[in-house]
């Protein structure tokens, strides 16, 4: 019989071990002080979420252009991309995000958000897969998993953790 315990121990500090080694400590990245990532902090993460909020096309500016943003059911590729799926997007809904929790670290940012849409213009065969009506409001929380160099996402991933509402009239 195994002792999964003392297994789990053994495996772990192997781990650490290993892990510690000088080669392995030289090849891991820094972590940058106070609050900044990859060259983005919270308050640049703040920003950007104030213009996206705003539908203002400057939000572009967070993003490199080869990036890549995965959603549940679409990836897309490119700054250009993402900003012509958006102004799809906000031609029928005003999409409000909020930020309720940050990490950070170099390489990238974790954040819970909450995120309201509300269809302010009606829309038959749009990105949901349901026709979507004026008056209808979706409320969701999701994890943004945001990959960071030079102050820019590279990578975006999207999940959605929990829905608070589905699509109802308001």
């Amino acid at each position: 019989m195994i002792d999964t315990e003392t297994t789990r121990r053994l495996f772990l500090s192997g781990v650490a071990t290993t892990l510690a080694t000088p080669a392995a400590l030289a090849a891991a990245p820094s972590v940058q002080g106070g609050n900044a990532c990859g060259g983005l902090t919270r308050e640049q993460y703040l920003e950007y979420v104030e213009l996206f909020n705003a539908n203002d096309p400057r939000f572009i500016r967070y993003y490199h252009d080869d990036v890549e943003f995965e959603l549940a059911n679409a990836k897309i590729r490119g700054a250009q991309a993402i900003r012509d799926f958006y102004a799809d997007v906000k031609a029928h809904i005003k999409e409000t995000v909020t930020l309720t929790h940050f990490v950070s670290d170099a390489t990238g940012v974790a954040a819970e958000i909450p995120t309201e849409f509300r269809v302010v213009k009606d829309w038959e065969n749009g990105y949901f897969g349901r026709p979507l009506k004026v008056g209808m409001v979706m409320r969701i929380v999701s994890l943004g998993m945001y990959w960071v160099r030079d102050g820019k996402f590279t990578r975006i991933k999207s999940a959605r953790l929990a829905t608070i509402n589905d699509w109802r009239m308001e």
